[in-house]
C-alpha cells in the first residue's frame, strides 16, 4: 500500500471514530466499585473531556477497566482519540492501559515516523494518529483523553505507588473532577 493510500486510510479511521465515538456518554458510578473521574481541558484550542473509569477485580488479582466512559467536546482528533482509546483499554488490565498510554505518547513524539510494527500492532486504530504527530498543536488534542484516563486511574489508586496496577482499589465513589493533570501525567496546557 502506498504512503498516500495509508494516509487516506488513517484519515478515514479518525473520521469514523469522530462521527461514531465509542464510550461517549458518562455512566453513573457503580456502587461497590472503585471509580475515578477526571476533567481535562486543552486551553490552546478549547477541547475538553470528563472521563470516568470503573475498576473491577480481574483474574489473578489484576485490576481491569470494567467501564470507560466520557463526555466532551472538541475537534475530530480529540474525539476520535478518546473513542480509539476507549476501544483499546476497556476490559483490559490497568497495566495494559498504562502500556498502551505510554506507546501512544511515544507515537506522538515521532513527528510522523511512527513506531515499530509490534508497537503499532498493539496500538491498533491508534496508529492512525501517526500523521497527527507532525503537528505539535494537534498532539495536545490527541493526548487529551489519555491524560484524563491516567488521572482517573491515579484517583482510584489503581496504579499504586509503583504503577504496577495490582494493588487493591479502595475508592467506592467518583472522585472530584479537576482540570489539573495528575503527577507524572502528560500535561495538556
Amino acid at each position: 500500500m502506498s504512503a498516500n493510500a495509508m494516509e487516506q486510510l488513517y484519515q478515514q479511521v479518525i473520521l469514523d471514530h469522530a462521527k461514531m465515538p465509542n464510550g461517549r456518554g458518562l455512566v453513573d458510578a457503580a456502587p461497590g466499585h472503585a471509580c475515578g473521574e477526571s476533567h481535562q481541558i486543552n486551553p490552546t484550542c478549547g477541547d475538553e473531556v470528563t472521563l470516568r473509569v470503573r475498576i473491577d477485580a480481574g483474574d489473578a488479582g489484576a485490576l481491569t477497566l470494567g467501564s470507560v466512559t466520557w463526555e466532551g467536546q472538541g475537534c475530530s482528533i480529540s474525539q476520535a482519540s478518546l473513542s480509539v482509546m476507549t476501544e483499546l483499554v476497556e476490559g483490559g488490565t490497568v497495566q495494559q492501559a498504562e502500556r498502551l498510554g505510554d506507546l501512544f505518547r511515544d507515537l506522538m513524539g515521532t513527528r510522523g515516523k511512527g513506531l515499530d510494527d509490534e508497537a503499532e500492532d498493539l496500538l491498533g486504530d491508534a496508529s492512525a494518529f501517526t500523521g497527527v504527530s507532525r503537528y505539535p498543536a494537534r498532539i495536545k488534542c490527541a493526548l487529551l483523553g489519555w491524560a484524563a484516563l491516567r488521572d482517573a486511574l491515579v484517583r482510584t489508586d489503581a496504579l499504586g505507588r509503583d504503577g504496577s496496577g495490582t494493588v487493591a482499589a479502595t475508592a467506592s465513589a467518583p472522585h472530584t473532577t479537576t482540570s489539573n493533570p495528575a503527577p507524572d501525567s502528560q500535561e495538556i496546557s
